[in-house]
């Protein structure tokens, strides 16, 4: 059986994933800048609830198919996705949607990845010393941690944390598990703010994203990313006493 994470011989053929997200990537922010917007959201709001409304399972397709699309071509308009997530289905289911449409299109990036620098980049990395090395070593003792807390903190750019995990030859059922679990919190407070979002746009206002970093909303996330590091802190202090 051929494992889907296998690099392929041909140099074309192991880049072109990779050169398509590119691609499609450059045309998206050029062409859908204008179109993944607050204004383009509350301009279509009534059409999108009576569609939704009529056609629930549809648009739940339809909206997680378009949320992996965004994710994996790296299309500007993600932080609008998760919010529309909210706005169209509410918290609950609405933060599945999310989270489910955003470990499609990361494993899609992941894949690419792996498909065309993983073999070449792996071996480098055996080599590597410094901060590469202890990245590197650091997922290899503490893998679900690390896995976990580039999920969970902000300052981790959402296409890195597939990147890293890709070149570092992370299990796919891991990096998936890890990724889907690792975003639901975040997931939940942009999901939570997009589910009041018709209630702003029926005042006229402009939604407020500075709530997520109110101390009710940022301190669990603060206290996730404690709880993930803690294993690697632990093996850290371990290694340097000789236990």
């Amino acid at each position: 059986m051929t494992d889907m994470t296998e690099v392929p011989k041909n140099p074309i053929l192991k880049k072109l994933p990779l050169i398509v997200i590119g691609i499609v990537a450059v045309l998206g922010a050029f062409f859908l800048r204008d179109y993944l917007t607050f204004e383009a959201l509350a301009a279509n709001r009534e059409a999108l609830l009576a569609f939704r409304d009529a056609n629930y399972v549809m648009t739940a397709l339809v909206f997680v198919a378009a949320y992996v699309v965004i994710v994996a071509f790296s299309l500007p308009g993600a932080t609008i996705a998760t919010l529309t997530g909210g706005f169209l289905f509410a918290t609950f289911p609405g933060v599945l949607f999310n989270v489910t449409g955003a470990t499609i299109g990361a494993t899609a990036i992941f894949l690419a990845a792996r498909w065309g620098f993983g073999e070449n980049l792996g071996k480098k990395l055996e080599g590597s010393d410094g901060v590469v090395k202890k990245i590197k070593d650091g997922i290899h003792e503490n893998q679900w941690s690390m896995l976990f807390l580039i999920r969970l903190i902000p300052a981790v750019p959402f296409f890195l944390a597939n990147l890293i995990p890709s070149f570092l030859n992370v299990p796919l059922h891991r990096f998936v598990i890890s990724t889907f679990i690792g975003i639901i919190p975040g997931g939940l407070v942009y999901t939570s703010v997009g589910a009041g979002l018709g209630e702003v746009f029926a005042r006229g206002e402009t939604p407020n994203l500075g709530i997520i970093f109110e101390p009710q909303i940022i301190f669990p996330i603060i206290g996730l990313c404690v709880l993930a590091a803690l294993p690697i802190a632990i093996n850290t202090i371990r290694g340097k006493k000789g236990l």
